[in-house]
């Protein structure tokens, strides 16, 4: 994770270089940006340049999290060109230059604004700002606890309503295709259809409330074997239509795995990094201690030295979950896919870089 601070007063400079601490410990990389005069005072400060407008452009583009140590407003105007969505930007803090007040101005939820806005005071011993009417009113914010728990969420429009009923005091529904563990957050109650409510399923299409936010966890996980030199195109065309036929999309994938025989092959490399999925190479040995009943083949055993590398790495990388597809093949390239014993679980407040361990 990248993270940005740009201050530009002597004391801002000097409150950027305790704070790049703080935020090193939460996993943020963190570039320090001020006025040119300040930066020969203090190690790791670089000067404003070219421009603030193209720096904060960079980081929109790379980066999730900037820092604003000054007024607010040059934050807003300096930010205002590169705004797109809630889903896309990055959480943007504005802390006064005398390191009083923290303040999350974009992203407070899906970005985590809140959740850093509110570890950054607590470090400065500031006064965390926080006005989004669900955190203020102490209720279950859909769109953030989606965010911390590593899920898609679809239909924003209806996550506003959401957040409506529950601030005027009226109850939500929660549909989900998983148990859940411990009790519901306050506003929020089982139900099967309804006017406002959360589903929560991997399918392609769920609609059980006349407006539904559908959160899709992201814990399936694919499993690849194929032939030396496979394109990107043949190892897509087989993922896309295998998951067409389960009903869900790329949105709910985690990651994928083969065996370390694999690590330089093209194809398969192009395809995570086209998808921006996670990619996991196993030893044979490895795939070998996995339990369960796998589909064999004596030719790849005598190639690779396990006898299945799909179904055995999907497993595998799932922390030994269950298959929803067995070993199937086209144009050289070998596709299983697992999924995550899952459980749906409410509690767990938000870390300072605004994530808790998936669930």
């Amino acid at each position: 994770m990248n993270a940005i601070i740009f201050s530009f007063t002597k004391n801002g400079a000097k409150i950027s270089l305790s704070l790049r601490e703080y935020l090193e410990t939460c996993g943020f990389e963190t570039e320090m940006y001020t006025m040119r005069r300040y930066v020969e005072e203090s190690r790791g400060l670089r000067p404003m340049e070219p421009s603030l407008k193209e720096l904060c452009g960079m980081g929109f583009r790379q980066c999730r999290l900037l820092v604003f140590i000054g007024a607010t407003g040059i934050a807003i105007r300096t930010i205002a060109p590169f705004i797109r969505s809630k889903v896309k930007d990055p959480a943007i803090v504005s802390i006064d230059e005398q390191g009083h007040f923290v303040i999350p101005l974009l992203s407070g939820h899906i970005g985590g604004a809140n959740a850093l806005a509110t570890g950054i005071a607590e470090f400065l011993h500031a006064v965390p700002v926080i006005t989004t009417a669900t955190d203020i009113n102490d209720l279950f914010a859909v769109d953030e606890w989606a965010a911390r728990h590593n899920m898609a969420i679809s239909n924003l429009p209806s996550a506003k309503t959401f957040a409506a009923y529950l601030v005027d005091c009226k109850k939500v529904g929660v549909k989900s295709d998983f148990p859940i563990d411990g009790p519901l957050p306050k506003g929020l109650v089982l139900a099967e259809e309804g006017p406002v409510g959360m589903a929560i399923s991997l399918r392609k299409s769920v609609q059980p409330f006349v407006e539904t936010v559908v959160l899709r966890p992201r814990i399936l996980h694919l499993g690849i074997g194929c032939r030396r030199g496979t394109s990107m195109d043949d190892i897509e065309a087989l993922v896309l239509r295998e998951l067409t036929a389960l009903r869900v999309t790329l949105s709910v994938v985690k990651g994928l795995a083969s065996i370390d025989v694999k690590q330089d092959e093209p194809g398969l490399l192009q395809f995570a990094k086209e998808y921006a999925l996670p990619i996991h190479f196993y030893s044979a040995e490895e795939l070998w201690a996995v339990e369960g009943e796998f589909t064999p083949s004596a030719f790849v055993a005598q190639t690779v030295g396990v006898e299945n590398v799909c179904e055995r790495s999907a497993v595998k990388d799932s922390g030994g979950g269950r298959l929803l597809l067995r070993k199937t093949s086209r144009n050289g390239v070998t596709l299983a896919i697992a999924v995550e014993d899952y459980h749906v679980k409410f509690d767990g407040p938000a870390r300072p870089d605004g994530q808790v361990p998936s669930v």
